[in-house]
């Protein structure tokens, strides 16, 4: 069978944000134990963040380049992240609920941006009616097949006892549904329909490999594409996702496996492989391992997948880019840089642009400052650049991609479409690098290069070209 995916995420740059953090909006009533905005998070502390804070802010992220939102769990939940989820069709009322919800999303899809929601599927909160229903009622529930119970009553809160139901990774306070139960897996697909249908544009599945009975992300699939063909369907997924990506379950996934490349490249001697993010190891590599790693992501799945992948350099669930690599923020321009030019869908992580740090949750949660006199002006100037680069460029989002040069910690690559070719050079190392291109079949012949944003010139000798790479540089060459 030919594989489809949505169109439209091939064009896409995601912005990744986690509601209570962002923004919030001094229109909307809060409840009054909140902490402050500025504040150190804490995994139990809420600071107020809200839909129309995000919809105040949308001149901001039009600017950087950002036409796709995804947004961290928005549902009706006690957690401050929301993953702990009480009722689906509401969205949180600290969040505005599901009007200031609407507003935004009317909102976005006027000046071109698409949302994605988070779907918690596989597990859900206390709060939740039916296990709640339980709770109340004990083994006379009609609920009780929605859960699986082995015990009555329920340990849900005595921290002395063992829960005696299953929860997600024995957490009590995330009772796990029973999707072999043919009313819980009605209700997912009807809670994936109902926001398809107010105009979502995708949903990103939390932990799908945790949800375990046959055919169940099949007939979600069916379900989602017949309410929106062109709905985008995003796994959490950790490492190769080969058996997944072939049509029948997801459109992509979270693409940590280039998000741990990335690290181990630009991140080079500054990077601290004491942190384990979602428990994988990080490597230091040069140019050659780096190159190694990225054939075998661009062979991993069908061309139509791999255009869509969902890719990451920071997110809610690891330390930030930055603190990773010791706040070098150079590294995370290259990295950037190549996350822009890379097929797939790039993704920025709410605050990366003006250079916030945070290591472990709930660190890496900070909130947004929005004082400019906090921001580092020019690191966002430069993340503009490169949304535009890749805006502008075709080729950067649909063109194919050819592997120039790898040796110490230099990298050259370079994306083609019948139209267009660009190529871009990465030095990641602290020594200049002296390199030649071989273009042949990449420009046409008697073309010359142009650097995007120097305007120096280099003009081939048979095809071949040669240049210095500077420590920490990047450069992007288009046809002239």
């Amino acid at each position: 069978m030919s594989i489809q995916t949505p169109d439209w995420v091939k064009d896409a740059v995601f912005y990744q944000i986690f509601p209570d953090r962002f923004a919030y909006s001094e229109r909307l009533t809060k409840p009054a134990n909140l902490e402050s905005w500025a504040a150190t998070p804490t995994r139990r502390g809420f600071k107020g963040g809200d839909m129309l804070g995000v919809l105040e802010h949308l001149d901001y992220l039009e600017a950087l380049g950002v036409n796709a939102l995804y947004f961290n769990p928005v549902f009706e939940s006690p957690a401050n992240h929301r993953y702990h989820t009480h009722d689906y069709f509401k969205v949180d009322p600290i969040l505005g609920g599901n009007a200031a919800f609407t507003q935004l999303l009317e909102a976005a899809h006027k000046r071109g941006i698409r949302v994605m929601l988070d779907g918690v599927f596989n597990h859900t909160g206390r709060g939740f009616l039916q296990f709640n229903h339980i709770l109340e009622n004990g083994p006379q529930s009609p609920y009780l097949d929605w859960f699986t119970v082995k015990g009555f009553p329920l340990n849900a809160f005595d921290e002395k006892k063992r829960p005696n139901y299953e929860c997600w990774w024995n957490n009590r306070e995330l009772p796990k549904l029973r999707t072999e139960s043919q009313q819980v897996r009605a209700f997912i697909c009807e809670v994936a329909e109902y926001w398809l249908k107010v105009g979502i544009d995708g949903w990103r599945l939390d932990v799908p490999l945790e949800i375990k009975t046959p055919g169940f992300w099949e007939e979600f699939r069916q379900r989602v594409k017949r309410a929106n063909p062109e709905a985008y369907i995003l796994a959490e997924i950790w490492e190769e996702a080969q058996p997944w990506l072939q049509g029948k379950h997801f459109d992509a996934v979270m693409d940590y496996p280039f998000n741990r490349a990335c690290l181990g490249f630009f991140g080079g001697e500054a990077l601290n492989t004491r942190f384990k993010p979602g428990g994988f190891k990080l490597n230091r590599l040069n140019a050659k391992s780096f190159a190694r790693q990225i054939d075998r992501m661009l062979n991993l799945y069908d061309w139509e997948v791999t255009q869509v992948q969902f890719n990451l350099l920071s997110s809610h669930d690891e330390p930030r880019f930055l603190s990773l690599v010791g706040g070098d923020k150079q590294r995370l321009r290259l990295a950037t840089l190549f996350q822009m030019a890379f097929p797939g869908a790039p993704s920025i992580y709410y605050g990366d642009e003006i250079g916030m740090e945070g290591e472990d949750d709930p660190d890496c949660r900070r909130a947004f400052p929005w004082d400019p006199r906090w921001w580092d002006q020019e690191l966002l100037e430069d993340f503009r650049r490169y949304t535009a680069l890749r805006r502008n460029h075709p080729a950067l989002r649909r063109g194919s991609y050819t592997t120039l040069f790898a040796n110490n910690q230099t990298y050259a690559f370079a994306r083609q479409t019948a139209e267009e070719a660009v190529v871009v050079v990465l030095n990641a190392g602290h020594k200049p690098e002296a390199l030649t291109l071989n273009l042949k079949g990449v420009i046409p012949d008697g073309a010359s290069l142009v650097e995007a944003w120097s305007g120096e010139r280099l003009s081939p000798e048979q095809g071949k070209v040669a240049l210095t790479a500077a420590p920490l540089s990047g450069s992007v060459w288009t046809i002239g």
